[in-house]
C-alpha cells in the first residue's frame, strides 16, 4: 500500500538523471531540466562508498554522504556540518537525521523521519518533521536506466535553498544505503548488531515527538488529496 502524500504539480520538483559511464547523477529542476542545480558523484567500489554533492553553478562541495560495508547507518557533510543519518528500525526503512535547515533558530537542531512505502514501479523515500507532517519525498525509479526518480519538496519551506540542500544530500544518500542494504551480506548482519534508535546529541536523545506509523502516513494521504 501506498502511504506516500500526494504528488502536484505544484509542489518545487527536482529530477535526477544517472549516467552510469560516469557514475554520476545531474539533478535539476524539472520544470527547467536544460539548467543543472547539482552535480552527484558516486564511488561506489570502496570498503566506505562515498557520494560527492558539487553545485552545477561553480563546482563547489555542497555536501558528501559515506555508505559504510557493514553498519545499516550512513554519515553525511553539509556544508562543512557532519551529521549521521541513523537507523530508527532495524529490518524497516525507519531513519532519522537532525536538521539544521527545519530548525526553529540558529543554534539548535531538530529531529527529522524518513519512513518509505513502495510498489512494483518506485520506491519512495518521505521525510517527515518533528511534527511528523510530511516535508519532502524522493521516489526512486526501480526500473529506469537513466531517470533515476525525482523529489517533491512540501510545507512553507518548500522553497528554501538550504532545505533543498539538505534534501538532496540526506535523500539521496538514504537511498543509497538502503540500495546497499539489500544488496549486501555484510549489511544483513551490520542490521543484526545494529543499535536503532534516535540519535544522542549533548547526552541527550533527540528524536521526533512521535514514532511514524502506518496510520500517521495514511492521514498525510489523505489530507494532501484533498488539497
Amino acid at each position: 500500500m501506498d502511504h506516500s502524500p500526494e504528488s502536484s504539480p505544484s509542489h518545487p520538483t527536482l529530477q535526477a538523471d544517472f549516467t552510469w559511464r560516469k557514475w554520476q547523477a545531474v539533478i535539476s529542476d524539472r520544470s527547467n531540466p536544460s539548467k543543472p542545480i547539482y552535480i552527484v558523484h558516486y564511488r561506489p567500489f570502496a570498503i566506505s562508498s562515498q557520494i560527492v554533492f558539487k553545485s552545477a553553478t561553480d563546482d563547489t562541495t555542497v555536501g558528501t554522504g559515506t555508505l559504510h560495508a557493514f553498519s545499516i547507518n550512513a554519515d553525511y557533510k553539509l556544508h562543512g556540518r557532519k551529521g549521521q543519518i541513523k537507523a530508527l528500525k532495524r529490518w524497516k526503512t525507519a531513519y532519522t537525521h537532525l536538521s539544521s535547515a527545519y530548525s526553529d533558530t540558529d543554534t539548535s537542531l531538530t529531529a527529522m523521519t524518513w519512513a518509505s512505502s513502495s510498489n512494483f514501479k518506485t520506491w519512495d523515500f518521505i521525510c517527515l518533521d518533528s511534527q511528523q507532517m510530511p516535508v519532502a519525498k524522493f521516489s526512486a525509479n526501480l526500473w529506469a536506466v537513466k531517470k533515476i526518480g525525482q523529489i517533491e519538496f512540501l510545507g512553507p519551506k518548500a522553497t528554501s535553498a538550504a532545505v533543498r540542500d539538505e534534501i538532496v544530500v540526506t535523500g539521496l544518500t538514504l537511498m543509497y544505503c538502503m540500495v546497499l542494504r539489500t544488496s549486501s551480506l555484510l549489511s544483513f548482519f551490520g542490521a543484526i548488531f545494529a543499535r536503532p534508535g534516535p540519535i544522542k546529541s549533548d547526552a541527550q536523545d533527540i528524536a521526533p515527538e512521535h514514532a511514524p506509523d502506518e496510520r500517521s502516513m495514511v492521514q498525510h494521504q489523505a489530507t494532501s488529496s484533498k488539497t
